[in-house]
Protein backbone atom coordinates (compact mmCIF):
# COMPACT_ATOMS: atom_id res chain seq x y z
CA UNK A 1 0.00 0.00 0.00
CA UNK A 2 0.89 3.77 -0.89
CA UNK A 3 2.47 5.59 2.01
CA UNK A 4 1.00 8.96 2.74
CA UNK A 5 2.54 12.07 1.47
CA UNK A 6 3.96 13.29 4.12
CA UNK A 7 5.57 9.85 5.16
CA UNK A 8 7.37 10.07 1.94
CA UNK A 9 8.25 13.67 2.66
CA UNK A 10 9.97 12.16 6.32
CA UNK A 11 12.27 9.49 4.11
CA UNK A 12 13.34 11.85 1.75
CA UNK A 13 14.52 13.80 4.43
CA UNK A 14 15.96 10.90 6.10
CA UNK A 15 18.01 9.77 2.85
CA UNK A 16 19.58 13.37 3.02
CA UNK A 17 20.16 13.70 6.07
CA UNK A 18 21.99 10.42 6.13
CA UNK A 19 23.92 11.72 3.02
CA UNK A 20 25.03 14.49 4.37
CA UNK A 21 28.53 15.71 5.20
CA UNK A 22 28.60 18.78 6.57
CA UNK A 23 29.44 20.55 3.20
CA UNK A 24 27.79 18.62 1.20
CA UNK A 25 25.85 15.54 0.54
CA UNK A 26 27.21 12.42 -1.38
CA UNK A 27 25.02 10.17 -3.70
CA UNK A 28 25.29 7.51 -2.03
CA UNK A 29 27.67 6.22 0.81
CA UNK A 30 28.91 2.93 -0.37
CA UNK A 31 28.94 3.51 -4.12
CA UNK A 32 29.33 7.07 -4.18
CA UNK A 33 31.17 8.11 -1.28
CA UNK A 34 32.71 11.55 -2.38
CA UNK A 35 30.86 15.00 -3.80
CA UNK A 36 29.35 14.75 -7.55
CA UNK A 37 28.73 17.90 -9.73
CA UNK A 38 25.39 16.99 -11.09
CA UNK A 39 24.15 15.12 -8.17
CA UNK A 40 24.76 17.94 -6.29
CA UNK A 41 23.13 20.47 -8.10
CA UNK A 42 19.99 18.20 -8.48
CA UNK A 43 20.29 17.81 -4.50
CA UNK A 44 20.30 21.09 -4.05
CA UNK A 45 17.22 22.00 -5.82
CA UNK A 46 15.38 19.14 -3.25
CA UNK A 47 17.27 20.08 -0.12
CA UNK A 48 15.82 24.00 -0.70
CA UNK A 49 12.54 22.32 0.50
CA UNK A 50 14.08 21.03 3.81
CA UNK A 51 16.89 24.19 4.14
CA UNK A 52 17.76 26.73 2.13
CA UNK A 53 21.15 27.52 3.96
CA UNK A 54 22.26 24.00 3.52
CA UNK A 55 21.46 23.95 -0.46
CA UNK A 56 23.35 27.11 -0.68
CA UNK A 57 26.56 25.87 1.26
CA UNK A 58 25.95 22.28 -1.32
CA UNK A 59 26.67 24.58 -3.84
CA UNK A 60 29.32 26.90 -2.39
CA UNK A 61 31.27 23.99 -1.13
CA UNK A 62 31.35 22.50 -4.84
CA UNK A 63 32.32 25.66 -6.22
CA UNK A 64 34.76 26.24 -4.03
CA UNK A 65 36.59 23.32 -5.59
CA UNK A 66 36.32 25.41 -9.27
CA UNK A 67 39.69 25.37 -11.47
CA UNK A 68 41.52 28.64 -12.84
CA UNK A 69 40.02 28.00 -16.41
CA UNK A 70 36.57 27.90 -14.92
CA UNK A 71 35.80 24.39 -15.11
CA UNK A 72 34.21 22.40 -12.47
CA UNK A 73 34.99 19.22 -11.65
CA UNK A 74 33.19 16.18 -11.77
CA UNK A 75 34.23 14.83 -8.30
CA UNK A 76 35.03 16.78 -5.74
CA UNK A 77 37.43 14.07 -3.21
CA UNK A 78 36.87 14.00 0.39
CA UNK A 79 40.15 12.78 2.12
CA UNK A 80 38.59 10.79 4.75
CA UNK A 81 37.27 8.40 2.46
CA UNK A 82 40.08 5.32 1.57
CA UNK A 83 41.95 5.94 -1.39
CA UNK A 84 40.55 2.29 -2.60
CA UNK A 85 36.73 3.07 -2.19
CA UNK A 86 36.22 4.74 -5.00
CA UNK A 87 38.02 4.42 -8.70
CA UNK A 88 39.54 6.01 -10.70
CA UNK A 89 40.72 7.75 -6.52
CA UNK A 90 42.66 11.26 -6.27
CA UNK A 91 46.40 9.50 -6.99
CA UNK A 92 45.19 8.78 -10.53
CA UNK A 93 43.88 12.16 -11.90
CA UNK A 94 46.59 14.04 -10.16
CA UNK A 95 45.27 17.06 -10.50
CA UNK A 96 47.19 19.58 -8.86
CA UNK A 97 49.94 18.71 -10.80
CA UNK A 98 49.26 17.52 -13.87
CA UNK A 99 46.13 20.21 -14.12
CA UNK A 100 48.87 22.88 -13.20
CA UNK A 101 47.85 24.73 -16.73
CA UNK A 102 44.63 25.12 -16.03
CA UNK A 103 44.75 25.86 -12.20
CA UNK A 104 43.31 23.38 -10.40
CA UNK A 105 42.72 23.47 -6.56
CA UNK A 106 45.45 23.12 -4.36
CA UNK A 107 43.99 22.51 -1.02
CA UNK A 108 41.74 20.31 -2.32
CA UNK A 109 41.54 16.81 -4.50
CA UNK A 110 39.02 16.82 -7.78
CA UNK A 111 38.67 14.87 -10.94
CA UNK A 112 39.69 16.50 -14.12
CA UNK A 113 36.88 16.36 -16.41
CA UNK A 114 33.12 18.00 -15.91
CA UNK A 115 30.01 17.07 -15.62
CA UNK A 116 26.02 19.02 -17.58
CA UNK A 117 26.25 22.13 -16.36
CA UNK A 118 22.79 22.24 -13.49
CA UNK A 119 24.47 24.83 -11.80
CA UNK A 120 23.20 28.08 -12.14
CA UNK A 121 19.93 26.65 -12.50
CA UNK A 122 19.87 25.03 -9.16
CA UNK A 123 21.31 28.47 -7.42
CA UNK A 124 18.27 30.14 -9.30
CA UNK A 125 15.73 27.82 -7.43
CA UNK A 126 17.99 27.76 -3.93
CA UNK A 127 17.87 31.63 -4.31
CA UNK A 128 14.05 31.77 -4.87
CA UNK A 129 13.43 29.18 -2.33
CA UNK A 130 14.27 32.00 0.50
CA UNK A 131 15.27 35.61 -0.72
CA UNK A 132 15.82 36.86 2.46
CA UNK A 133 18.33 34.23 3.37
CA UNK A 134 20.19 34.61 0.29
CA UNK A 135 20.40 38.37 0.01
CA UNK A 136 21.62 38.28 3.62
CA UNK A 137 24.51 36.01 2.90
CA UNK A 138 25.13 37.78 -0.69
CA UNK A 139 24.74 33.97 -2.01
CA UNK A 140 24.47 34.91 -5.51
CA UNK A 141 27.03 37.64 -5.85
CA UNK A 142 29.45 35.42 -4.17
CA UNK A 143 28.52 32.69 -6.54
CA UNK A 144 27.34 34.33 -9.98
CA UNK A 145 31.54 35.51 -11.41
CA UNK A 146 32.30 31.64 -10.50
CA UNK A 147 28.83 30.14 -12.61
CA UNK A 148 30.03 33.05 -15.36
CA UNK A 149 33.17 31.47 -15.57
CA UNK A 150 32.40 27.64 -15.50
CA UNK A 151 29.59 28.47 -18.78
CA UNK A 152 32.79 31.10 -20.30
CA UNK A 153 34.85 27.72 -20.25
CA UNK A 154 32.34 25.77 -22.13
CA UNK A 155 31.20 27.92 -24.46
CA UNK A 156 35.10 28.61 -25.56
CA UNK A 157 37.08 26.42 -24.92
CA UNK A 158 34.75 23.05 -25.21
CA UNK A 159 33.45 24.61 -28.53
CA UNK A 160 35.58 21.64 -30.36
CA UNK A 161 32.93 21.31 -33.52
CA UNK A 162 33.22 24.99 -34.01
CA UNK A 163 29.36 25.22 -34.64
CA UNK A 164 28.81 27.26 -30.94
CA UNK A 165 27.96 23.60 -29.18
CA UNK A 166 29.81 22.43 -25.91
CA UNK A 167 31.23 19.31 -26.50
CA UNK A 168 31.98 16.25 -23.86
CA UNK A 169 35.67 14.66 -23.69
CA UNK A 170 34.85 11.39 -21.73
CA UNK A 171 31.31 9.98 -21.26
CA UNK A 172 31.24 10.50 -17.92
CA UNK A 173 31.05 14.05 -18.30
CA UNK A 174 27.77 13.51 -19.93
CA UNK A 175 26.82 11.81 -16.79
CA UNK A 176 25.05 8.96 -18.19
CA UNK A 177 28.34 6.97 -18.32
CA UNK A 178 27.92 3.86 -20.80
CA UNK A 179 24.96 4.66 -22.86
CA UNK A 180 24.71 3.25 -26.53
CA UNK A 181 25.54 6.22 -27.95
CA UNK A 182 28.82 6.25 -26.88
CA UNK A 183 29.88 2.80 -28.34
CA UNK A 184 30.91 4.44 -32.05
CA UNK A 185 33.06 6.70 -30.33
CA UNK A 186 34.12 4.96 -27.87
CA UNK A 187 35.61 2.05 -30.36
CA UNK A 188 38.07 3.91 -31.63
CA UNK A 189 39.69 4.24 -28.21
CA UNK A 190 42.37 1.28 -27.34
CA UNK A 191 41.30 0.45 -24.16
CA UNK A 192 43.63 0.48 -21.20
CA UNK A 193 45.00 -3.27 -19.98
CA UNK A 194 42.93 -4.54 -17.59
CA UNK A 195 45.56 -5.07 -15.22
CA UNK A 196 46.17 -1.30 -14.72
CA UNK A 197 43.34 -0.50 -12.72
CA UNK A 198 40.98 -1.99 -9.90
CA UNK A 199 37.14 -1.74 -10.82
CA UNK A 200 35.46 -0.56 -6.98
CA UNK A 201 32.40 -0.24 -8.69
CA UNK A 202 31.59 -4.07 -8.53
CA UNK A 203 32.23 -4.45 -4.87
CA UNK A 204 28.41 -2.83 -4.42
CA UNK A 205 26.75 -3.25 -7.60
CA UNK A 206 25.99 -6.58 -9.85
CA UNK A 207 28.91 -6.95 -12.90
CA UNK A 208 25.39 -7.95 -15.37
CA UNK A 209 24.31 -4.05 -14.54
CA UNK A 210 27.25 -2.40 -14.61
CA UNK A 211 29.46 -1.18 -17.47
CA UNK A 212 31.64 -3.84 -19.13
CA UNK A 213 35.35 -4.05 -18.61
CA UNK A 214 35.91 -2.95 -21.96
CA UNK A 215 33.97 -0.23 -21.58
CA UNK A 216 35.49 0.73 -18.56
CA UNK A 217 38.92 0.00 -20.05
CA UNK A 218 38.11 2.52 -22.69
CA UNK A 219 36.91 5.02 -19.80
CA UNK A 220 40.41 5.15 -18.53
CA UNK A 221 42.24 5.03 -21.20
CA UNK A 222 40.46 8.39 -22.28
CA UNK A 223 40.60 9.90 -18.77
CA UNK A 224 44.65 8.93 -18.16
CA UNK A 225 45.21 10.93 -22.07
CA UNK A 226 43.07 13.93 -21.14
CA UNK A 227 45.56 13.95 -17.25
CA UNK A 228 48.74 13.33 -19.29
CA UNK A 229 47.82 16.08 -21.82
CA UNK A 230 47.55 18.45 -18.82
CA UNK A 231 43.59 18.53 -19.01
CA UNK A 232 44.38 20.68 -21.96
CA UNK A 233 41.07 20.99 -24.42
CA UNK A 234 41.43 20.41 -28.26
CA UNK A 235 44.48 19.28 -28.50
CA UNK A 236 46.07 15.89 -29.43
CA UNK A 237 44.80 14.54 -25.59
CA UNK A 238 41.11 14.85 -26.71
CA UNK A 239 41.62 13.54 -30.09
CA UNK A 240 39.68 10.35 -29.00
CA UNK A 241 36.47 11.27 -28.26
CA UNK A 242 34.90 14.57 -28.41
CA UNK A 243 30.92 14.47 -28.57
CA UNK A 244 28.05 17.44 -28.90
CA UNK A 245 25.31 16.02 -26.48
CA UNK A 246 21.95 17.35 -26.25
CA UNK A 247 20.97 17.03 -22.98
CA UNK A 248 24.45 18.78 -21.88
CA UNK A 249 23.51 21.63 -24.02
CA UNK A 250 20.59 21.96 -22.99
CA UNK A 251 21.06 22.13 -19.31
CA UNK A 252 23.65 24.74 -20.03
CA UNK A 253 20.80 26.85 -22.12
CA UNK A 254 19.01 26.56 -19.07
CA UNK A 255 20.91 27.70 -16.82
CA UNK A 256 22.37 30.46 -19.06
CA UNK A 257 18.59 31.49 -18.84
CA UNK A 258 19.14 31.00 -14.54
CA UNK A 259 22.04 33.81 -15.33
CA UNK A 260 19.99 35.58 -16.85
CA UNK A 261 17.69 35.94 -13.78
CA UNK A 262 20.77 36.15 -11.88
CA UNK A 263 22.27 39.02 -13.23
CA UNK A 264 18.40 40.90 -13.28
CA UNK A 265 18.51 40.19 -9.23
CA UNK A 266 21.80 41.58 -9.18
CA UNK A 267 20.94 44.79 -10.56
CA UNK A 268 21.86 43.65 -14.25
CA UNK A 269 19.66 43.28 -17.39
CA UNK A 270 19.75 39.72 -18.30
CA UNK A 271 19.15 40.71 -21.76
CA UNK A 272 22.65 39.37 -23.74
CA UNK A 273 22.75 36.18 -21.74
CA UNK A 274 18.50 35.59 -22.49
CA UNK A 275 19.78 36.03 -26.12
CA UNK A 276 22.85 34.00 -25.92
CA UNK A 277 20.65 30.85 -24.39
CA UNK A 278 18.36 31.34 -27.74
CA UNK A 279 20.98 31.55 -29.98
CA UNK A 280 22.73 28.01 -28.21
CA UNK A 281 19.13 26.83 -28.40
CA UNK A 282 19.11 27.53 -32.40
CA UNK A 283 22.66 26.26 -33.02
CA UNK A 284 21.22 22.55 -30.64
CA UNK A 285 17.97 22.38 -33.48
CA UNK A 286 20.71 23.23 -36.68
CA UNK A 287 23.27 21.02 -35.01
CA UNK A 288 21.57 17.81 -33.03
CA UNK A 289 17.69 17.50 -34.39
CA UNK A 290 16.74 15.01 -36.72
CA UNK A 291 13.62 15.84 -37.97
CA UNK A 292 13.35 12.70 -40.30
CA UNK A 293 13.44 10.72 -36.46
CA UNK A 294 12.02 12.62 -34.23
CA UNK A 295 15.04 13.37 -31.97
CA UNK A 296 17.72 15.51 -31.01
CA UNK A 297 21.31 12.92 -31.28
CA UNK A 298 24.25 13.18 -30.00
CA UNK A 299 27.18 14.50 -32.90
CA UNK A 300 30.30 12.65 -32.97
CA UNK A 301 32.66 15.71 -33.72
CA UNK A 302 35.65 13.61 -34.90
CA UNK A 303 33.41 12.43 -38.21
CA UNK A 304 30.90 15.47 -38.08
CA UNK A 305 28.00 12.98 -38.42
CA UNK A 306 25.04 12.35 -35.78
CA UNK A 307 25.12 8.94 -34.23
CA UNK A 308 21.92 7.63 -34.61
CA UNK A 309 20.83 6.21 -31.34
CA UNK A 310 17.86 7.06 -29.51
CA UNK A 311 18.38 8.05 -25.66
CA UNK A 312 16.54 10.26 -23.06
CA UNK A 313 19.26 12.65 -23.70
CA UNK A 314 17.48 13.42 -26.96
CA UNK A 315 14.64 14.21 -24.82
CA UNK A 316 16.06 16.66 -22.43
CA UNK A 317 15.80 19.93 -24.78
CA UNK A 318 11.66 19.76 -23.90
CA UNK A 319 12.88 21.81 -21.05
CA UNK A 320 14.22 25.09 -23.94
CA UNK A 321 11.79 27.56 -22.96
CA UNK A 322 12.79 28.82 -26.86
CA UNK A 323 12.33 25.19 -28.63
CA UNK A 324 10.27 26.04 -32.16
CA UNK A 325 6.93 24.74 -31.32
CA UNK A 326 6.68 21.88 -33.71
CA UNK A 327 10.10 20.49 -32.35
CA UNK A 328 8.39 19.75 -28.99
CA UNK A 329 5.24 18.44 -30.64
CA UNK A 330 7.42 15.97 -32.27
CA UNK A 331 9.09 15.13 -29.35
CA UNK A 332 6.28 14.87 -27.08
CA UNK A 333 5.17 12.09 -30.08
CA UNK A 334 8.56 10.25 -29.48
CA UNK A 335 8.46 10.03 -26.03
CA UNK A 336 4.99 8.18 -26.36
CA UNK A 337 5.65 6.47 -29.41
CA UNK A 338 7.54 2.71 -29.25
CA UNK A 339 11.30 4.00 -28.75
CA UNK A 340 10.29 5.25 -25.48
CA UNK A 341 6.24 3.74 -24.77
CA UNK A 342 5.71 6.71 -21.79
CA UNK A 343 2.15 6.18 -20.77
CA UNK A 344 1.51 3.17 -22.56
CA UNK A 345 4.14 0.46 -22.16
CA UNK A 346 6.52 1.92 -19.65
CA UNK A 347 6.38 3.45 -16.26
CA UNK A 348 8.98 6.05 -16.41
CA UNK A 349 10.99 7.28 -19.74
CA UNK A 350 13.68 4.79 -20.33
CA UNK A 351 17.47 5.89 -20.91
CA UNK A 352 17.09 3.90 -24.28
CA UNK A 353 15.14 3.18 -27.33
CA UNK A 354 13.10 0.39 -26.17
CA UNK A 355 13.54 -1.08 -29.80
CA UNK A 356 17.01 -0.75 -29.96
CA UNK A 357 20.02 -3.32 -30.46
CA UNK A 358 21.41 -2.70 -26.93
CA UNK A 359 18.59 -2.08 -24.70
CA UNK A 360 18.75 -3.74 -21.48
CA UNK A 361 16.06 -2.62 -18.57
CA UNK A 362 18.80 -3.28 -15.99
CA UNK A 363 21.97 -2.19 -17.47
CA UNK A 364 23.22 1.33 -16.54
CA UNK A 365 22.22 3.63 -19.11
CA UNK A 366 21.37 1.44 -20.88
CA UNK A 367 17.46 1.31 -20.55
CA UNK A 368 17.01 1.75 -16.75
CA UNK A 369 14.66 4.35 -16.36
CA UNK A 370 16.42 7.15 -13.67
CA UNK A 371 14.74 10.15 -11.82
CA UNK A 372 16.59 13.45 -12.93
CA UNK A 373 16.19 12.37 -16.30
CA UNK A 374 12.29 11.77 -15.73
CA UNK A 375 12.35 15.43 -13.64
CA UNK A 376 13.50 16.84 -16.52
CA UNK A 377 11.02 15.73 -18.85
CA UNK A 378 8.11 16.00 -16.22
CA UNK A 379 9.06 19.74 -16.66
CA UNK A 380 9.55 20.03 -20.18
CA UNK A 381 6.42 18.49 -20.61
CA UNK A 382 4.59 20.88 -18.36
CA UNK A 383 6.58 23.79 -19.87
CA UNK A 384 4.91 22.83 -23.25
CA UNK A 385 1.47 22.68 -22.43
CA UNK A 386 1.54 18.51 -21.67
CA UNK A 387 -0.26 19.14 -17.98
CA UNK A 388 -2.12 15.80 -17.99
CA UNK A 389 0.96 13.74 -18.98
CA UNK A 390 3.59 15.54 -16.45
CA UNK A 391 1.17 14.99 -14.23
CA UNK A 392 1.01 11.37 -14.93
CA UNK A 393 4.68 11.43 -14.85
CA UNK A 394 4.64 13.20 -11.90
CA UNK A 395 2.65 10.32 -9.85
CA UNK A 396 4.74 7.66 -11.54
CA UNK A 397 7.85 9.48 -10.41
CA UNK A 398 6.24 9.71 -6.49
CA UNK A 399 4.74 6.12 -6.51
CA UNK A 400 8.33 4.55 -7.75
CA UNK A 401 10.42 6.50 -5.43
CA UNK A 402 8.11 5.86 -2.67
CA UNK A 403 8.02 1.76 -3.58
CA UNK A 404 11.75 1.21 -4.82
CA UNK A 405 13.62 2.91 -1.56
CA UNK A 406 14.91 6.22 -3.46
CA UNK A 407 16.54 3.58 -5.93
CA UNK A 408 19.73 4.98 -8.18
CA UNK A 409 17.98 3.77 -11.03
CA UNK A 410 14.51 1.40 -11.98
CA UNK A 411 13.42 -0.76 -14.41
CA UNK A 412 11.61 1.07 -16.34
CA UNK A 413 8.50 -1.66 -17.52
CA UNK A 414 8.10 -2.51 -13.61
CA UNK A 415 9.89 0.10 -11.18
CA UNK A 416 12.18 -2.39 -10.15
CA UNK A 417 14.69 -1.16 -7.73
CA UNK A 418 18.57 -1.31 -9.34
CA UNK A 419 21.42 0.19 -8.11
CA UNK A 420 22.24 1.98 -4.46
CA UNK A 421 19.52 2.73 -2.28
CA UNK A 422 18.92 5.92 -0.54
CA UNK A 423 20.25 7.71 -3.70
CA UNK A 424 20.41 11.74 -2.89
CA UNK A 425 19.31 12.81 -5.97
CA UNK A 426 16.14 10.28 -6.20
CA UNK A 427 15.39 11.90 -2.51
CA UNK A 428 15.86 15.34 -3.40
CA UNK A 429 14.07 15.13 -6.71
CA UNK A 430 10.84 13.19 -4.59
CA UNK A 431 11.09 16.67 -2.18
CA UNK A 432 11.13 18.78 -5.13
CA UNK A 433 7.77 16.47 -6.98
CA UNK A 434 6.23 17.27 -3.36
CA UNK A 435 6.28 20.97 -3.29
CA UNK A 436 5.05 21.18 -6.74
CA UNK A 437 0.96 21.01 -7.29
CA UNK A 438 0.25 18.61 -9.77
CA UNK A 439 -2.11 20.85 -11.68
CA UNK A 440 0.25 24.31 -12.14
CA UNK A 441 0.38 25.57 -15.52
CA UNK A 442 3.79 26.68 -14.65
CA UNK A 443 6.39 25.18 -12.94
CA UNK A 444 9.19 25.00 -16.09
CA UNK A 445 12.45 25.61 -14.60
CA UNK A 446 12.83 28.92 -15.05
CA UNK A 447 8.68 29.71 -14.62
CA UNK A 448 9.39 28.06 -11.14
CA UNK A 449 11.58 30.91 -9.99
CA UNK A 450 8.98 33.73 -10.19
CA UNK A 451 6.07 30.89 -8.34
CA UNK A 452 5.24 31.30 -4.88
CA UNK A 453 4.87 27.84 -4.26
CA UNK A 454 7.15 25.64 -2.12
CA UNK A 455 9.13 28.37 -1.17
CA UNK A 456 10.49 27.88 2.60
CA UNK A 457 7.98 30.39 3.53
CA UNK A 458 5.01 28.14 2.13
CA UNK A 459 6.14 24.96 3.93
CA UNK A 460 3.17 22.17 4.93
CA UNK A 461 3.05 21.16 8.57
CA UNK A 462 4.50 17.85 7.69
CA UNK A 463 7.66 19.69 5.75
CA UNK A 464 8.22 21.73 9.14
CA UNK A 465 7.91 18.52 10.90
CA UNK A 466 10.89 17.04 9.13
CA UNK A 467 12.42 20.73 9.56
CA UNK A 468 12.36 19.72 13.42
CA UNK A 469 13.43 16.37 13.54
CA UNK A 470 16.33 17.50 11.60
CA UNK A 471 17.57 20.21 13.29
CA UNK A 472 16.35 22.92 11.24
CA UNK A 473 15.12 26.42 11.92
CA UNK A 474 12.22 27.41 10.44
CA UNK A 475 13.88 29.04 7.35
CA UNK A 476 16.36 26.03 7.50
CA UNK A 477 19.19 27.24 9.13
CA UNK A 478 21.09 24.19 10.81
CA UNK A 479 20.99 24.89 14.70
CA UNK A 480 23.68 21.90 15.93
Amino acid sequence: MRLPAGSLHLRAAEVLQGNWTGSSTVPSHGLYPHQWSWDSAFIAIGLRHLSPLRAQVELETLLDAQWGDGRIPHIVFNPSVPLDAYFPSPDFWRSSTAGDAAGAPRTVQTSGIVQPPVHALAAWLVHVSDPGLSRARSFLSRIYPRLAAWHRYLLHRRDLGGGGLASVVHPWEQGMDNAPSWDAPLSRVTPAPARSFRRADLDHGAAEDRPTDLDYGRYVRLATDYRDGGYADGTDSTAGFAVEDPAFNALLIASEHALARIARELGATGTARHARAERLTAALVDRLWDPAEGMFFCRDVRTDELIPERGVSGLVPLLLPALPRDTAATLVRTLRGPHFGLGDTTRLVPSYDLTGHAFDPHRYWRGPAWFNTNWLVERGLRLHGEHARARSLRSALLDTADTSGFAEYVDPYTGEACGALGFSWTAALTLDLLHEPSDTAHGSAYELSDATHGSAHELSDTAHGAREEFGMGAKGEDRR
